[in-house]
């Protein structure tokens, strides 16, 4: 599991604008309904960012994450996994704090399933933006991470792609971002625990050596003390590394 239900983003900077946010239901491909929040700037001056949540689905870490960003001028939309089978209402899934819990509907997930509900939020972004900044970014976070550095592909039509702590290596077969990374143009930025025992040192070096031998632009961070899910305000004795990840990420999206 990843970020706790009571996580909160740590931010460090001021909002440079408000934001009004919303609850969102959108239909994926294969016509089936989830859930999303958007946050919309009042001024946008930025890439839109489509915020990929860890396994958990979406929650409350993301929808204060997609406020955040809204207020530093990116309209920002988080997606849930999980509509076909747990439903719309993701604040009443107490249960998903339980690994046991939220198995099932992890295994439900089909690939083109889950990938066309990107591409839905991509679309639904592209909405929020300005004809100034049409651009969309991916931003995510564990189970979300691995995925946000997968929509790198050239397919997506995304601007950037920024990942935190996302597994690299295969899984159960699938193929991971280290598995694909020949195919993956988009600009990337990894940000990694360097005591996360579920991502060695050696998967992200084996990353970065990928990206740099098909010419992708790429900056892999590893903070070596952090754990895995460090971006959270609950971790005071990690708010030096949260700061500079915040840093790095603002500074990627602009």
């Amino acid at each position: 599991m990843c970020h706790d239900y009571d996580a909160q983003p740590p931010i460090y900077s001021d909002p440079v604008t408000s934001a009004e946010s919303a609850d969102l239901v959108l239909t994926g491909v294969d016509g089936a309904s989830f859930a999303a929040y958007r946050a919309t700037p009042a001024h946008v001056t930025g890439r839109a960012v489509l915020i990929l949540p860890d396994n958990r689905g979406l929650s409350g870490f993301y929808e204060s994450l997609a406020i955040r960003l809204a207020e530093q001028g990116h309209p920002a939309l988080a997606i849930d996994y999980f509509g076909r089978t747990a439903g719309l209402d993701h604040r009443a899934r107490g249960g998903f704090d339980d690994l046991t819990t939220v198995m099932p509907h992890l295994m439900a997930l089909s690939r083109p399933g889950l990938y066309g509900d990107i591409a839905a939020g991509i679309a639904a972004l592209r909405t929020l933006g300005t004809a100034a900044h049409p651009e969309v970014a991916a931003l995510g976070f564990c189970f979300g991470g691995r995925l946000a550095f997968l929509t790198a592909d050239p397919s997506y039509g995304l601007s950037r792609v920024i990942g935190l702590y996302g597994a690299l290596d295969e899984i159960n077969g699938s193929p991971g971002p280290n598995q694909v990374a020949a195919s993956l143009r988009t600009p990337i930025l990894g940000l990694f625990g360097g005591a996360d025992p579920g991502i060695p040192a050696a998967a992200v070096d084996r990353f970065g050596q990928a990206l740099t031998d098909a010419g992708t632009p790429h900056d892999l961070v590893v903070y070596p003390d952090a754990p895995h899910s460090f971006f959270d305000l609950h971790h005071q004795e990690h708010r030096q590394t949260s700061a500079d990840a915040w840093r790095r990420i603002l500074s990627f999206l602009d």
